[in-house]
């Protein structure tokens, strides 16, 4: 059976905002991380229609790129 897609976003959505409401003593670079892997999540699972590899792999990607926002440049 699979969730709509506005039942999911609604729960990433509270759940990324749970999370980061505890999130206070992280530096900038590990909160952009989190929030792109949050973002990743929710449009690799829009992508996919939901599909559990397509949130988990948009996670990863969105968790890398969120990474390297913040990196300092040389």
């Amino acid at each position: 059976m699979k969730t709509g897609n506005g039942s999911l976003l609604a729960a990433v959505s509270l759940t990324m905002l749970v999370t980061l409401t505890g999130c206070s003593g992280m530096s900038q670079r590990d909160k952009n991380t989190a929030m792109g892997a949050g973002i990743g999540a929710v449009a690799g699972s829009l992508l996919t229609g939901g599909d559990a590899i397509g949130t988990v792999g948009g996670a990863a990607v969105g968790g890398v790129i969120g990474n390297q926002v913040s990196k300092k440049k040389r």
